[in-house]
């Protein structure tokens, strides 16, 4: 069965050109042309990934994509005509997975698009425990579920994204271990690091203040400067 992309693009041309490509290479593409059409196509569609503009008219793909996020770990890889580091920086720290400016080629499009889709696959087999293995972590105030990729603070909800949830899967899964920003971005992304910081930053940032009480007192995330970062002792 091929897999499903939807493609939220205002610009039409932009859009058939992606959706021809997207479909050559055997996906199977719905194309809508708004925030508030992607959110209703949501509701009763599930999709493997989702292309999405920031520039939208109705409900700006931002705003969009932070809806998306609050249900949904579907990956997400933004299509931009900002080149602005901010707006990338903002865009991976409200939950995409991936960002591409415009204008691109289709060429790199494609292969970030299927580099994505490898790393959802290995996390989704990964995620799958073996019949001896203890799924369920409770750490603190805590209970991180391995299998459900779901996890409850005082018994609430914690919608976090794919990233920030393999950030902390892989923190309470080796709890002694201090991992450099290069050694997470390896073990998440699933690819060589180029010294972005601000990717790593950002997305421990957002992870504190989901499950952190205080976020400029973290206990379950701690910062050993200069090195990198390491689970806190939380009993």
């Amino acid at each position: 069965m091929s897999q499903k992309i939807l493609i939220v693009e205002d610009d039409h041309h932009i859009s058939a050109m992606v959706k021809g490509a997207l479909e050559r290479e055997g996906f199977e593409a719905t194309a809508v042309f708004d925030g508030e059409q992607a959110l209703t196509r949501l509701k009763s569609h599930t999709y493997s990934m989702i292309l999405l503009d920031l520039m939208l008219p109705k409900l700006d793909g931002m705003e969009c994509l932070k809806i998306i996020r609050s249900t949904s770990m579907v990956p997400i890889l933004i299509m931009s005509a900002k080149d602005e580091d901010l707006d990338k920086a903002l865009g991976l720290g409200f939950g995409a997975d991936d960002y591409i400016s415009k204008p691109f080629s289709m060429i790199e499009l494609l292969a970030r698009i299927k580099a994505i889709l490898r790393r959802q696959a290995h996390y989704m087999n990964a995620a799958v425990p073996t019949q001896n293995e203890d799924h369920v972590i409770h750490i603190g105030n805590l209970m991180v579920n391995l299998h459900s990729f779901s996890v409850l603070k005082n018994g609430e909800n914690v919608a976090l994204t794919a990233k920030e949830f393999h950030i902390l899967k892989l923190l309470i899964s080796n709890p002694s271990n201090v991992y450099t920003k290069s050694q997470i971005y390896q073990a998440v992304w699933k690819d060589d690091y180029h010294g972005d910081e601000n990717v790593i930053n950002v997305h421990i940032r957002r992870l504190r203040e989901k499950i952190e009480d205080d976020p400029s007192h973290p206990v379950y995330i701690k910062t050993l400067w200069g090195i990198g970062y390491k689970l806190g002792d939380v009993s």
